[in-house]
């Protein structure tokens, strides 16, 4: 083994001893943040914990000489394609953070979002999901792997490396943000405000894998017309006033979607080292006033995902829409009625793609830095997005995934992280942080 994928020095085997000596205080604060209520947001929901939770991370951060920066930001403008309309962050604040090197060295971005999806249904969970609790070596609770673990993992190995009084030439950049669960509104504000580092880490639940990429998405809406009339009376045909049922227009746009998906998947273009080829479905349907009438309309929604090869000079995946659109419309013009009446579409924000070269330094920074603690990863992909993304393409901070848990645990009922993992990745972080930023000394 290499001196990079092993501890190199009695005093990163000290580094590595210290954070997992303070596996108590570990599983407390991991404990103390899964404990506020941070859930994700759908439209119009209230703000709920989340400005306690920053408060409290904020603390522990100047109790380390870290200068703070605690922000809402400004509602986001219509016309801005990469987040929704007219979301507030009022009592939803960001944090960012900066723990100063002596200089000389490279910056390194710690970053992880604080909402995590709903707990509900409470009834099924084991014990209360906002209430942690170990049992047989595993920490339940709700962000317990996705992704509060990982967040407290960061902020020990921060926390040790100051106890232990190693003193980084690079800055150690700090960032927790809102709305990844839901828009991915949250880090693109903290971008927007400045906060970037020569290279970063997001604690995503990646089992000490990398990722090193991810597929965009985006959800259109697509309004079918139809004609009401009653139901169980004989109509003439529509040209001559008849009724037209939008629900079994539906037909047509469900076949064009199914020879998208299967041309995606093998098409050359559209194919990737480490992530699925892009996809297209049908995820929300609704139609129909009443049971004896014709349906007026019927809407669907749909997921699609995308690759980062598919992104434009403007940092877009506006091709990838134009395909989808005219390749339904050809479909759908093929019957008289929407021939006239044609789809009506709205594409919301784009959630764009982004990956980090494969031999880019982070990378074997954090497998090196796992390893060096007796965990093994890879390299790979992550085909639904996080956060890495926006700090990779819009902050000029190539981030890459990689923290503790299963993601098939993130989002289920019982979520769970292994107490190991978290002391393993915490452990694997304070030394990605000596080796990446540098070490001026020790006090």
């Amino acid at each position: 083994m290499n001196l990079d994928a092993s501890p190199a020095s009695a005093h990163e085997t000290r580094i590595v001893a210290a954070v997992a000596a303070g596996e108590e205080e570990l599983v407390r604060l991991t404990s103390d943040l899964i404990g506020f209520d941070t859930t994700a947001r759908n439209p119009g929901d209230p703000p709920r914990e989340e400005a306690r939770l920053q408060e409290y991370i904020k603390a522990r951060l100047e109790a380390l000489g870290a200068d703070t920066d605690l922000w809402e930001p400004e509602p986001t403008g219509r016309g801005d394609r990469f987040v929704p309309d007219d979301l507030d962050f009022v009592g939803r604040p960001q944090l960012a953070a900066r723990l100063a090197g002596s200089g000389g060295g490279r910056s390194l971005l710690l970053n992880g979002h604080i909402d995590a999806v709903s707990h509900e249904p409470i009834a099924q969970w084991s014990s209360h999901p906002l209430k942690a609790e170990i049992r047989d070596g595993e920490l339940y609770g709700r962000g317990a792997c996705d992704m509060k673990g990982g967040i407290a993992g960061m902020l020990h190995a921060v926390e040790t490396l100051h106890r232990l009084g190693v003193r980084l030439e690079g800055d150690v950049v700090w960032c927790t943000n809102t709305d990844e669960e839901s828009s991915g509104a949250g880090s693109y504000a903290c971008v927007r405000h400045g906060v970037k580092a020569d290279a970063g880490l997001c604690a995503e639940p990646t089992g000490f894998d990398v990722w090193l990429a991810c597929r965009g998405g985006v959800n259109p809406h697509i309004t079918i017309e139809g004609r009401p009339g009653h139901s169980e009376v004989t109509h003439p045909h529509w040209q001559a006033g008849g009724p037209v049922n939008a629900i079994e227009r539906y037909g047509l746009v469900l076949d064009a979607i199914r020879t998208i998906r299967e041309d995606w998947r093998t098409r050359p273009d559209q194919q990737h080292p480490y992530l699925s080829p892009p996809d297209i479905l049908t995820t929300v349907i609704r139609g129909g006033e009443w049971m004896v009438t014709y349906p007026s309309s019927c809407e669907i929604t749909l997921s699609v995902q995308y690759l980062p090869g598919s992104v434009d000079a403007d940092g877009t995946g506006q091709a990838v829409f134009d395909e989808v659109e005219r390749r339904v419309n050809a479909v759908a013009s093929s019957d008289s009625w929407l021939a006239e009446h044609p789809l009506r579409w709205d594409w919301p924000c784009d959630i764009v793609p982004a990956e980090v070269p494969d031999d880019h330094p982070v990378i074997s920074l954090a497998l090196d830095a796992a390893a060096a603690v007796g965990r093994t990863g890879v390299a790979t992909g992550m085909d639904s997005w996080h956060d890495a993304a926006v700090y990779t393409r819009r902050a000029d901070t190539p981030t890459v995934s990689f923290g503790p848990g299963d993601l098939m645990k993130a989002h289920t009922i019982d979520e769970s992280v292994p107490v190991r993992d978290l002391v393993d990745f915490s452990a694997a972080v304070a030394l990605a942080l000596v080796r990446w930023c540098g070490v001026a000394g020790t006090e």
